[in-house]
């Protein structure tokens, strides 16, 4: 039984820092990296890059909407081709670095309110999809566990892993409970634990309002921005390793 760690990191912008990338890259076994258009930077995607590419963590592009002063996490309104091209654009971006870190991309997870709506949104998830397998089909795409964006990408034949949030609450839709819901972020460090050992072993999880659903995940996220996330990352990860569960990069054979 294995599973892989991934977070959301390089979001720190000129001379403004935002989470430690460094302590979780300690942890996590696949980065998914901002690629300048709702966080980051030029400087801090190299730097990311090379921190990744030194620990051996997978490297992920992240690309949101151009939404840097709302963090991407605003829904905007975009003509027909335009999430593709954004992802395209982004994408390319960091793949750059890590080719000149020597490395290359892994996968590809899009952020914020643009992950949330290709995860529900036909046409969103078709342009994610297409965006990725026109820059490299082998790339993997990184999407919500349960969600309409990973059916469709299963069906497309392009390689997919569905990804859990530990500390964030689900409906019973199998949808991610709304940040403004009571109780939909997840800070007991135990109940984390539980959950993540519940799901990898059982592929299960028990929604917000007490109905047990299945999901069928590969990659647990943590948010790199979320106070305390690296402490999180690593009580789980030793959590998971004592129950013999193997903690490997998405793309590790």
């Amino acid at each position: 039984m294995r599973v892989d760690i991934n977070s959301d990191m390089g979001e720190s912008f000129g001379i403004y820092r935002l989470g430690n990338d460094g302590k979780m890259m300690e942890f996590i076994t696949s980065a998914n990296i901002a690629c300048g258009w709702h966080a980051g930077d030029a400087t801090v995607m190299a730097e990311t890059v090379r921190m990744a590419q030194e620990k051996g963590v997978g490297i992920g592009a992240h690309p949101g909407y151009p939404d840097l002063l709302g963090f991407g996490r605003r829904n905007m309104e975009t003509f027909k081709g335009e999430i593709k091209n954004y992802i395209l654009y982004q994408v390319g971006a960091l793949a750059a670095f890590a080719r000149a870190a020597g490395g290359s991309l892994q996968h590809v997870k899009p952020h914020g309110a643009l992950y949330n709506l290709a995860a529900r949104d036909e046409r969103a998830a078709g342009e994610v999809i297409a965006a990725v397998k026109a820059y490299d089909p082998d790339l993997i795409l990184v999407t919500l566990a349960g969600s309409l964006c990973a059916e469709m990408a299963d069906s497309s034949g392009l390689r997919v892993v569905k990804e859990f949030f530990p500390d964030r609450a689900y409906l019973g839709s199998g949808n991610l409970a709304p940040r403004t819901m009571e109780g939909s972020v997840i800070d007991d460090v135990t109940k984390v634990k539980e959950r993540v050992l519940k799901l990898v072993s059982t592929g299960k999880v028990t929604s917000i309002d007490g109905l047990e659903i299945s999901l069928d995940a590969g990659t647990l996220c943590f948010h790199g921005d979320t106070p305390g996330a690296w402490e999180l990352a690593k009580t789980v990860r030793e959590s998971v390793e004592a129950e013999g569960i193997r903690v490997l990069p998405m793309s590790a054979p």
